[in-house]
């Protein structure tokens, strides 16, 4: 947009992937051309007037002021860049003193047109001053950011710096937290221009500068040089500063200083207290391990008081021995305590299992309720025993079955068992259950409320298979599934409220033989303890 200076219009014409898409060329053109002051940047303010294929005229506008020109390098006020000053394990004041010397050489300061800026880039240009020198080839608008690469590799005893956590406080960020912070980062200018991989130390010292002033700090990837690599150095920076990864990419490395981020001042006070502490408690242990001195006596050979000696005298002049009757007391009361605590928390354990039963048998009355079988019919069918045998030989040797699981009989085993005999005579079922009365019964239920003929109950490998026959006289009901039995859902309750009740009546039957035997053995041991006092008097 230099042409703008000097001409009224502009034409401008794409020749690559403008031809494939115009409305994104039109589109990307008009973005550049609108006026915004997001971040402190500044656009042409053009207006395209007309558009033909891949070829447009852009109007400079009437109130063109012509682009800010980058302003010359002037003399700052020997600002130098400062090094965190908590470096030394032994002491992280001192050790570190000489680490500034390295960056004597005073960086200048970029006011720019400040009668052309506005307030935001006024204050971004501010906080970027001394910071190092600024990186001339910036393909952006707005403030020049610093040229990282400028800044020194190495700095002499260079550490992380001292961070400590506030009192009730997460290291950690919040989802909420990550998004309000990224979308601050989007919204500010870049601080510095990287294209280094590694050997940071001099923007580490930087950025830590910068953290007391801002939030986050915005490092914009160089473009054109080869190897870059944005992982590398978000590596780098992240362990020599402390700090937490925002976001990387190709383009930007945005970094949060975190919320155990101490001023230099603070840091500094506060490992020197942390050093004198150390110190402190270094001289209480050598005092500590050192040789205990004697028990110091009196001029009347008599021990102070509060010392050993003086308690085993106490004992010899007016401490009082039991007698063997007394312990022998106080051993018999021992026990019966003990075996009475044992026999209270017994008694404990049964009530909440009785209560526990109680409610177990509540839910199961509840279930059970809805269920209503059909008891044997007067007018059954029987078949000879030639056909039972024939039956029992064809029945064995069928592949397809219907599988009887835990919930038992349901209204869907019944529709099944009809669905078969829509298409043969037999139809057989495999319960997995391993009482043959369990079985028995349930193959009577399944007699009575299908109306088919049970024609033998027999133990096959994967359990005991039902083979039921339709009848000669089978006419296939309106409704597959009856009403009067349990859907697959109550069912399952049932089943598991049984099983609830059956543990539970096996637990309070196990306790109550627990507690009788207790209460024996306590009085068995009394009665053996009173005749051995009552013997040794």
């Amino acid at each position: 947009m230099d042409q703008c200076s000097w001409s009224q219009v502009v034409r401008l014409s794409c020749l690559l992937f403008c031809l494939y898409d115009n409305q994104t060329y039109l589109n990307i053109i008009e973005k550049l051309l609108l006026t915004t002051s997001c971040a402190g940047q500044r656009r042409t303010g053009g207006v395209v007037t007309w558009r033909s294929g891949s070829v447009m005229v852009v109007f400079r506008g009437s109130k063109y002021e012509g682009p800010s020109s980058r302003s010359q390098p002037t003399d700052g006020d020997n600002k130098t860049l400062f090094v965190p000053d908590v470096s030394s394990s032994d002491n992280p004041i001192t050790h570190n003193a000489g680490a500034s010397s390295i960056l004597e050489k005073s960086y200048p300061v970029f006011p720019g047109r400040v009668e052309s800026m506005t307030e935001e880039e006024v204050e971004f240009n501010s906080l970027l001053d001394g910071l190092g020198p600024r990186f001339e080839d910036w393909w952006g608008t707005g403030v020049l950011p610093v040229d990282a690469d400028l800044l020194p590799k190495e700095i002499p005893g260079y550490k992380t710096p001292f961070r400590l956590l506030p009192t009730g406080m997460r290291s950690g960020l919040t989802n909420a937290e990550m998004t309000n912070l990224r979308k601050l980062a989007k919204s500010l200018p870049c601080h510095f221009a990287l294209g280094r991989n590694r050997n940071h130390q001099g923007l580490a010292a930087a950025i830590i500068k910068l953290w007391e002033k801002s939030l986050v700090v915005k490092i914009a990837v160089k473009r054109g040089i080869q190897n870059t690599n944005n992982k590398l150095m978000s590596e780098e920076l992240k362990k020599l500063t402390g700090g937490l990864l925002l976001l990387r990419n190709k383009y930007y490395i945005v970094i949060y200083r975190g919320k155990d981020f101490l001023p230099t001042s603070v840091a500094a006070a506060l490992a020197e207290r942390q050093e004198m502490t150390k110190q402190i408690q270094d001289v209480e242990e050598k005092v500590r391990g050192g040789p205990s001195d004697a028990v110091a006596m009196d001029e009347d050979g008599q021990a102070l008081a509060g010392t050993l000696a003086e308690f085993y005298e106490a004992q010899d002049r007016w401490g009082r021995e039991p007698s063997a009757e007394a312990h022998e007391k106080m051993i018999i009361e021992a026990s019966r305590a003990k075996t009475a605590r044992v026999v209270k928390r017994l008694e404990h354990k049964l009530s909440i299992a009785l209560a526990k039963k109680l409610k177990a048998e509540k839910l199961l009355a509840k279930i059970v309720g809805s269920w209503v079988p059909v008891g044997p019919s007067d007018d059954q069918e029987t078949i000879t025993d030639e056909e039972r045998v024939m039956y029992r030989s064809v029945g064995l040797r069928m592949k397809a079955y219907l599988p009887l699981g835990i919930r038992g009989v349901f209204d869907g085993v019944i529709e099944n068992m009809h669905l078969h005999w829509k298409h043969r005579e037999l139809v057989k079922l495999i319960s997995k259950e391993k009482e043959l009365s369990f079985v028995e019964e349930t193959g009577k239920l399944l007699e009575y409320e299908s109306g088919g003929i049970l024609v033998t109950i027999e133990r096959v490998s994967k359990g005991y298979a039902l083979i039921y026959y339709r009848g000669k006289n089978y006419k296939r009901p309106i409704s597959l599934r009856p009403r009067n039995l349990l859907t697959k859902a109550k069912a399952l309750k049932r089943r598991v409220a049984l099983q609830r009740y059956e543990a539970l009546s096996q637990h309070i039957s196990e306790v109550e033989k627990t507690i009788e035997q207790t209460k024996r053995e306590i009085v068995s041991c009394f009665l053996s303890k009173k005749n051995k006092f009552l013997l040794l008097n």
